[in-house]
Formats: C-alpha cells, structure tokens, sequence
C-alpha cells in the first residue's frame, strides 16, 4: 500500500486518538504517504502529525448532508490514486466521499450500516465493554476479528493478560518555538513568565465542565503561591461567556476564548508551564504536546478516554452516578464537578509549577 486517505473524526480529541492508527500503518506500510479529510476546526491538530502529509480541510457542517459538496471533494481526490480509505466516524455521510471518489479498499466500522459505501467492515464493540478509544481506532489496521499484537498501554488489565504484547504509541504533535513566541507576542505574554493555561469549556456539554466558580478559586490560589505567573483561559468562542464568569471572579486570568484560532492555542498551550482542563479536544492537545496537566473529569470516564502522557494527573470523584456518558445531569446536582474541589486541583497544579520554577 502506498497512498492511504483518511476520513478523520470531527472532533479533536477523536482525532488525536487516532494518531496511533496512523503510526501503526506507517509501521506496516513503510513507503505509505497517508493524506487525511477533517472539517476546518480539526484540521491543525491533524497538520501538526508527523505520520499526515497533506490535510484537506472543508467546511462540511456537522450533522448535513451536503451531497454536492462531497461530490465535489471526491471529484478531486478521484486521480490521486489513493489504495485504502479509512473511514473513522461512524455516520453513513461519512463513507460517501471514499466511495465516490472510487477507492477500492474503504475500511471501518459498521457504524450506520454502511453496505456497499465500506467493503471492510469492522464489527462495533458493545457499550458496555468499550476498549479505549485508542485500540478502537488502531484495529482499522488490521483484518477484522484478527489477534491484535498490540494493547493500550493505559489499559492495565489487557497488559497483565497480554505481557509479550507491543503498546500502542501514545499520540504526539510537533511543536514549533517560533510559532509559540509568535503567538505569545501576538497577545503580549511575557515568554519569560510561567504561564498556565485553563480549559474551561467542553463542546459535549455541562456535564463536563467544572464550575466557573472552582476555576475562579483555583486561580486565586495560583496567585497566592505563584504571584508572577500568568493564567490564560482558552477555547472557542461558545466557551468565552464560561471563562468571563471565570475572569469576574479572579482579575488574574484573562479571557482569550474565541480569540485565537486552534493552530493559536496549540502554540499557547506547547509553552504552558501547567493546562487545568476539562475533558475536551484541549486536553487531549495538552498531553500530546507533553504539558503538564490536570485532567478535571465528571460525567465521563477517563479510563475510555484518558489523556495520553505520564504528565498527566486525573481528578474524578468516580461517584456511584459516574459516569453517566451525559450532555446535562440527569439527576440535576452536577455532584460528579461541584464536590470536585478547588484544593484538591491545586494540590496537582502546584507540583507541577514547582517543577517547573
């Protein structure tokens, strides 16, 4: 196989879970050039592989159909001569451009039933015995129902069952000290001083995200202990209103959600002295940027979707309600977050920044 074109996950995190995938077919595939299909909002996390020579970015929407548009798109990828596609989502929108564009061999999971538009077809793990998503993607790899010769190195269990097994490289991004002191002068940050960084967004919903108030809190701590660093919220535009609840409460974090493209933030975010993140696409940049990070968790479960790097430190309650896998509480006391406090951040937070003074 020579020429590979991948479909990637619309979301972040997703897409950085897939890197793996992308190693392991590089492995198997020495001489393979591997391109990759993400929507505009994904696409400088893909840039920033090693393993993806070209990326196209589109502005497929979410959820849409737009029949002529991926017509048009598998009209242009129609000479490249691509051998495989990759299909990584699930939906059956997703399928179309590979097919149409004619590539013989179109693999991924059954998703939604995707006769015809993929010829190799994964069967789907059931819900209740998910392997991390990691392994999820990595399988592609492979013939499916094969032995897999890897296991996720976060997944403890398989890795007594299987000891001779190889582990699955962790997900990495290239860093560029230019670019970050670039970005950093573009907004007046003193590359001299610690900087940390908060998430405090989650494009899933509330259910991820850790109060404004505890940020706030957290933020005074830092500079109780830590008075000369600077403390940046970034996110999208949806997450500013959440981080100027953050800033009215703390002067010392100053809000630059919707105010920086992602390739912007992934340079902010390589330099960080410490990241205090939701479970988001910006954690899971965060760990393969290899920062320092603590990982706030509530409605979801980091042992399916951790963040990949021994830097990384978890904070979740794991209450009898947790994880329940939802946009909103559904029991309305959001306890998983609320009873998850400031100090108990902060005690990770400061180890981190007193390595790194």
């Amino acid at each position: 196989m020579r020429r590979a074109l991948v479909i990637a996950p619309n979301w972040i995190g997703d897409a950085l879970m897939a890197q793996p995938l992308f190693s392991l077919l590089r492995k198997l595939h020495p001489r393979i050039a591997i391109d990759a299909i993400a929507p505009s909002w994904v696409a400088p996390v893909l840039e920033r592989m090693p393993e993806i020579r070209d990326v196209y970015a589109t502005d497929l929407a979410h959820g849409k159909l737009q029949l002529l548009r991926r017509w048009q798109l598998a009209s242009d990828l129609r000479d490249v001569g691509y051998d495989a596609a990759y299909v990584l989502p699930n939906s059956m929108k997703s399928a179309l451009i590979s097919w149409m564009a004619g590539i013989n061999l179109r693999i991924g999971y059954k998703g939604e039933n995707r006769f015809g538009l993929l010829n190799v077809r994964h069967p789907n793990p059931p819900k209740t015995d998910r392997p991390p998503m990691t392994a999820h993607y990595a399988a592609l790899a492979y013939a499916p129902g094969a032995k897999l010769p890897f296991i996720d190195r976060h997944a403890q269990a398989a890795a007594a069952a299987q000891p001779d097994a190889q582990q699955l490289p962790v997900p990495r991004l290239d860093a560029d000290p230019n670019e970050a002191a670039r970005v950093s002068a573009r907004f007046n940050l003193d590359t001299r001083t610690p900087l940390v960084v908060f998430c405090p967004g989650a494009e899933y919903g509330p259910a991820k995200r850790w109060p404004p108030e505890h940020f706030a809190m957290l933020a005074q701590f830092v500079a109780q202990s830590f008075p000369y660093a600077r403390i940046v919220a970034l996110g999208s535009k949806k997450d500013a209103p959440i981080a100027q609840a953050i800033a009215e409460r703390a002067p010392n974090v100053r809000n630059l959600c919707g105010q920086t493209s992602l390739g912007e933030a992934c340079a902010l975010i390589s330099r960080a002295s410490a990241v205090v993140t939701n479970d988001s696409g910006l954690m899971h940049v965060a760990a393969a940027l290899r920062r320092p990070l603590v990982a706030v968790y509530g409605s979801t479960d980091p042992r399916h979707t951790p963040p990949l790097s021994d830097l990384a430190r978890v904070q979740w309650l794991h209450l009898e309600c947790s994880p329940c896998f939802a946009r909103e509480c559904p029991l309305g006391h959001l306890n998983c977050l609320r009873e998850l406090s400031a100090e108990q951040v902060f005690a990770d937070l400061r180890g981190m920044l007193l390595a790194h003074r």
